[in-house]
């Protein structure tokens, strides 16, 4: 297995494995195993820490969302869903070597842009910014998710 490195999130524990030489994680949402990439190991703890911190219920997040922006396919790492099925949180992950700058929100900004959350998460798993939309296109840094929380 190779190394992995510790995150600016709680503990938490992962089925890993190797096989043919590639590292992999189970998934227990989607139930599948994963390569384990550096990105892959910052949004399992990002999804880990929305369930056991804030009480989002596992089949409320969508991993991977499909999102067209100026007619190009995207992915957005995590929309979690509130209860009325509306998109509450975009979660955008990042490997730990990524600085999260103005160009990754730019990008987080853009998936939003068409999603809708109320709510915007960027993470490289030692960093986390949070915002919340304030109804003129913009955002606000934020420390809590009111919604979000049990």
């Amino acid at each position: 297995m190779s190394l992995l490195p510790k995150l600016n999130f709680p503990d938490y524990s992962f089925r890993l494995q190797s096989r043919d030489g590639v590292d992999l994680v189970w998934d227990d949402i989607r139930k599948l195993w994963l390569v384990l990439t550096p990105e892959e190991w910052v949004r399992r703890h990002a999804v880990s820490w929305l369930i056991a911190e804030h009480g989002v219920i596992p089949q409320m997040i969508v991993q991977e969302f499909s999102v067209n922006v100026n007619g190009q396919p995207q992915r957005a790492d995590l929309v979690v869903f509130g209860r009325d099925a509306v998109p509450l949180l975009l979660v955008e992950c990042k490997e730990p070597g990524v600085k999260v700058d103005s160009g990754v929100y730019a990008q987080a900004v853009r998936y939003n842009a068409v999603i809708g959350a109320k709510y915007m998460m960027i993470t490289n798993g030692l960093s986390h910014y949070v915002y919340e939309g304030n109804g003129t296109g913009g955002y606000d840094p934020l420390k809590v998710f009111p919604e979000l929380c049990k």
